[in-house]
């Protein structure tokens, strides 16, 4: 029987925090790698294919949010950034930017732990689960390679936030979802008291749509209600 283990890399300029969550994921079945810093995670990058990435945003050289928008122009793995800043600044822009979840430091490793499971499950869909291709409005997504296909069959990959997202729209179109509906069914957990990254997704979604707020045919607002895929879907096998 073969046993898939998953690869993560940690990315933290703290060498100690380095070993220790080195340790406790190996104790937990994950095969763990570490990077210091930017140059060290290319390097790696280029000789492994990671499963996840867990990543310090404050670190000296190129920092967490410079790395995260940079990979995000040339790879979909999930990426769940560290931030020891109480700002939600910080958090906010690395979701911006394509970061599939952030945790706030001092964490405890249980909870990044179940951080990681949740991110992994909810990117990891069998391609016999569903239809591969499926069409709303003038738009189709490719459930296999994650690639949003435009009409002119021009295709973008989608980061693991944004595709998640989307997911839940197609799964649930026409349907009027509220943010905390919407938090649950993409990240697998309740959303925080006065957690308002759902918005930042949406706002990030609309624009690989090609549309904003106020002109949104896709993806509308419902005042006091949420959000609805205003569009029927199609699966095309």
């Amino acid at each position: 029987m073969t046993i898939n283990v998953s690869t993560v890399v940690v990315v933290d300029d703290d060498r100690e925090i380095r070993e220790l969550l080195k340790d406790y994921l190996e104790r937990h079945g994950y095969c763990a790698l570490l990077a210091e810093d930017g140059d060290a995670l290319y390097d790696l990058m280029r000789r492994e294919k990671p499963d996840l990435l867990v990543m310090d945003i404050m670190m000296p050289g190129e920092d967490g949010l410079s790395l995260c928008r940079d990979l995000r122009r040339t790879s979909n793995v999930p990426i769940i950034m560290l931030t020891a800043s109480a700002d939600e600044t910080d958090r906010i822009l690395g979701l911006e930017l394509g970061a599939d979840d952030y945790l706030a430091k001092p964490f405890n490793p249980r909870e990044l732990l179940a951080r990681i499971k949740a991110v992994l499950r909810r990117v990891r869909v069998a391609p016999m689960e569903s239809a591969r291709l499926v069409r709303f409005g003038s738009w189709q997504l490719d459930r296999i390679t994650r690639e949003l296909i435009d009409h002119d069959g021009q295709r973008s990959a989608l980061s693991g936030a944004d595709y998640l997202l989307l997911r839940v729209f197609l799964d649930h179109p026409e349907q009027v979802l509220s943010r905390e509906r919407l938090y649950d069914l993409s990240r697998g957990r309740r959303a925080p008291p006065l957690d308002r990254s759902i918005d930042v997704h949406i706002c990030r979604l609309r624009q690989r749509l090609g549309e904003d707020a106020q002109h949104s045919q896709l993806i509308r607002t419902v005042r006091g209600a949420g959000y609805v895929l205003a569009a029927p879907v199609e699966t095309l096998g």
